[in-house]
């Protein structure tokens, strides 16, 4: 058989057989554009630095490549217990923290549960929600994108699982420990919070860890870290917890370069969060200028993006202009009902924010 699809059986055959609930679903894509300043993936503008690559790349060449990595990075997971004050058999580590989202939900959501979330928030929890059987309950968040803790408190008390995603992606805005504690000590509900964001602002629910066994806090090295390109990410929550969240991932599910770059970052944490308060500072400072433009209201935000609203304009028209005139790609997040002629925008460089600041003023006015 060629590549020629007319020469390939009826699909639909072979179609009828996937569940139907997961027919209906859309699936998680991102537009193929590309641009010199590539603003759109919520990317750390700097990359590891060349002398920590260098060291990365002796190290793994001294690695035997026909040997699987660690079945369990232990070494890994003790070194991030130890940043978070945990126990090493707490932390479980996944080829990007979505991986252990799906993991969780794998293990968690039976089908017809209810499972609540933000709205709007990352569509990655609908999708996957849906592929486990649960019932999505998405909880709309108040003005200028606040947690309503009190709708949350009561749509937790019917749920099976709660996620919290703080900062929220793409809204930038974070929910309270008393948000978690509340939902902990009132309801049945188990409690899953999103950290993909949190060194950028807001507080951590690691503490909240010694509460309650009910809850499981997930982390990542792709943002505030820089390794987006090698894919690892971890959780934290009760060993007994943990322990069943691994049945639902793939053996060896981290490869040997990602768990030596990992150790890597970690032992170069200065370095890394002194870039972390760069790109607040960044944010913050563009955020300023960009308010300054009228037309468009810029949503407060702790993580490494911004969210816009535009009233003059549609959100569409911004987004081809900045992408065509500018070479500027950023996220056109305006299909979703809540995010209405919204972009959301990632800190790049001084130089990216700069341009694309100035792009924007031109577009609108």
């Amino acid at each position: 058989m060629n590549g020629d699809a007319s020469a390939l059986p009826d699909g639909a055959d072979g179609v009828r057989c996937i569940k139907p609930g997961v027919r209906a679903l859309d699936a998680y894509s991102l537009d193929p554009d590309v641009a010199s300043r590539k603003l759109d993936q919520n990317e750390s503008p700097f990359d590891l630095p060349d002398h920590l690559k260098a060291d990365l790349a002796a190290q793994f060449v001294s690695e035997a490549w026909n040997r699987y990595p660690a079945f369990v990075p232990r070494s890994l997971s003790a070194r991030l217990a130890d940043r978070h004050r945990w126990t090493p058999d707490g932390v479980l580590v996944g080829n990007g923290s979505n991986e252990l989202i799906q993991a969780a939900f794998q293990t968690l959501v039976s089908p017809g549960d209810i499972v609540v979330t933000p709205s709007p928030t990352f569509s990655l929890y609908a999708l996957l929600i849906g592929v486990a059987g649960g019932r999505h309950r998405p909880v709309p968040l108040e003005r200028e994108w606040k947690y309503d803790e009190g709708a949350f408190l009561v749509a937790a008390k019917t749920a099976k699982v709660v996620v919290l995603c703080s900062p929220n992606n793409p809204t930038g805005s974070v929910c309270s420990h008393r948000l978690v504690e509340q939902i902990v000590a009132e309801t049945d509900a188990f409690v899953i919070v999103d950290e993909a964001y949190q060194e950028f602002g807001g507080a951590s629910m690691v503490p909240l860890l010694r509460l309650s066994s009910r809850l499981i806090v997930l982390r990542t090295f792709s943002k505030a870290l820089g390794l987006a390109g090698l894919r690892c990410g971890y959780a934290l929550a009760h060993p007994e917890v943990t322990a069943e969240v691994a049945k639902a991932k793939l053996p060896y599910n981290v490869n040997r370069f990602t768990l030596a770059a990992a150790g890597i970052a970690l032992a170069n944490l200065a370095t890394m969060t002194s870039r972390v308060t760069e790109i607040v500072e960044r944010r913050d400072r563009t955020a300023t200028v960009l308010a300054e433009i009228p037309g468009v209201h810029v949503f407060p935000s702790q993580a490494n993006f911004l969210l816009l609203r535009f009233e003059t304009v549609s959100a569409q028209h911004v987004f081809q202009r900045l992408l065509q005139d500018f070479d500027i790609l950023v996220r056109d997040v305006s299909g979703a009902p809540e995010l209405t002629n919204c972009l959301r925008i990632t800190i790049g460089t001084e130089d990216d924010m700069r341009a694309t600041c100035q792009a924007i003023r031109t577009v609108v006015t």
